[in-house]
């Protein structure tokens, strides 16, 4: 029997549906309900499976992104992407690394969700506006406007430098060094003066419930933290694409994410919400 095309195209659609919400969770829950209307549709109609799947998963993300954009507006403290464990083979393809990571997703969380999902289709997907258009429930002309729109924000805000994998491991390595001894100094060596922290605690466990700008100020707390915690433990792994970081204060886990610019940390995005950290352990399959 030849397979369906939903288990064929299934982690193209789920890093479709995941650039579009940013949550493992609720993308699975758009995949099963995708799946049962799938399962409805007469397959002798359909020309091409592939595209046709991609707008089903569209319509019903952009549903589920539209209910939680609300729901995120009550959020207790800053609301980061949830992490996915991802293998050193996403980050061979550039341009998917580029998208999944937790810097763009940060970004993209930024639009509306029509904007949000015409981009991911077009930038992203390189899908043609008719099809986005239909995913989308708007004309070409308009698709076009949206896109061109979201485009030009994206572009102000997505880091200003793209760096080698091998650096950002190198730099990933130095300030998990630096965190698990706690000195101050290699500290605020490896970050730049104008770094910005960012914690996700959702309000079961403790973060910082604004952005820590300074390389001074962050690097005093997280010296801290390190003097409090009666046990820490660092370890390197792959989220999202890029080399990142697992930390552990006292039995509690963590997943750290940086942005590096010239060789120095620009940006800390640390999930600490266990919610959000259920799969930590499980690879995710990514794919355009």
């Amino acid at each position: 029997m030849t397979e369906d095309p939903f288990v064929t195209h299934r982690s193209l659609l789920f890093t479709v549906v995941y650039e579009m919400l940013s949550s493992a969770a609720d993308s699975e829950d758009v995949l099963q309900e995708s799946w049962l209307r799938w399962a409805d549709v007469d397959r002798a109609q359909v020309r091409d499976p592939r595209a046709y799947l991609v707008r089903l998963v569209t319509r019903q993300a952009l549903n589920r992104l539209r209910t939680l954009s609300r729901s995120r507006e009550d959020y207790v403290g800053e609301w980061l992407p949830e992490p996915l464990l991802t293998s050193p083979d996403v980050a061979e393809h550039v341009e998917l690394a580029d998208s999944v990571s937790i810097a763009m997703l940060t970004v993209l969380e930024t639009l509306a969700p029509t904007e949000r999902a015409v981009f991911v289709l077009r930038e992203v997907f390189e899908m043609p506006y008719g099809e986005i258009a239909e995913a989308v429930g708007k004309s070409a002309a308009a698709v076009r406007q949206i896109a061109r729109r979201a485009r030009d924000h994206v572009a102000a805000r997505r880091p200003r430098v793209q760096v080698s994998r091998s650096e950002q491991q190198a730099v990933v390595d130095r300030f998990l060094a630096a965190l698990r001894t706690g000195h101050l100094q290699e500290l605020m060596e490896v970050m730049a003066p104008d770094v910005i922290m960012i914690a996700d605690g959702g309000g079961l466990v403790s973060a910082a419930l604004a952005p820590i700008h300074g390389a001074g100020t962050v690097g005093t707390i997280l010296a801290r933290a390190q003097l409090s915690a009666t046990a820490l433990d660092t370890r390197p792994v792959w989220l999202n694409g890029s080399p990142a970081g697992r930390v552990t204060f006292d039995g509690e886990p963590a997943a750290v994410s940086l942005t590096v610019e010239h060789g120095r940390v620009t940006r800390i995005y640390v999930v600490r919400n266990p919610r959000k950290l259920t799969r930590l352990d499980d690879l995710a399959e990514l794919a355009r």
